[in-house]
């Protein structure tokens, strides 16, 4: 019987010894998988800041050169509008001139269409 008893404890002991191993293992597989999502984290943060710094740099070059079209439409809008400015100082007078005549200039004739009745 103390042979019976004796291998029942080592069953027994063995047994624990077993789900002792089972706990440690489903342990070091829980810390395992935290790690693993730990540094897929960190991966993922360093690959979007990466992305981010890359985004910036091209939105600042697109950015950069829309600036300098808008600044070169500008300049090339004030240019026209003062070599019209200009071109209205200089015919000014001109104009003038002639549409006073015209106005205070009247010589009256028959228009072509105009038809007697005979």
């Amino acid at each position: 019987m103390a042979s019976q008893s004796q291998g029942i404890q080592q069953l027994l002991q063995a047994e624990k010894r077993a789900a002792e191993k089972v706990a440690d293992a489903r342990k070091r597989k829980a810390r395992r998988l935290k790690q693993a999502k730990e540094e897929a984290q960190m991966e993922v943060e360093q690959y979007r800041r990466e992305r981010e710094q890359e985004f910036q740099s091209k939105q600042q070059a697109a950015m950069g050169s829309q600036g300098n079209l808008s600044a070169e439409v500008e300049q090339a809008t004030r240019r026209q509008v003062q070599g019209m400015q200009s071109s209205q100082q200089r015919n000014r007078e001109h104009v003038l001139a002639q549409l006073l005549g015209m106005v205070c200039d009247v010589r009256p004739q028959v228009h072509p269409n105009y038809r007697v009745a005979a």
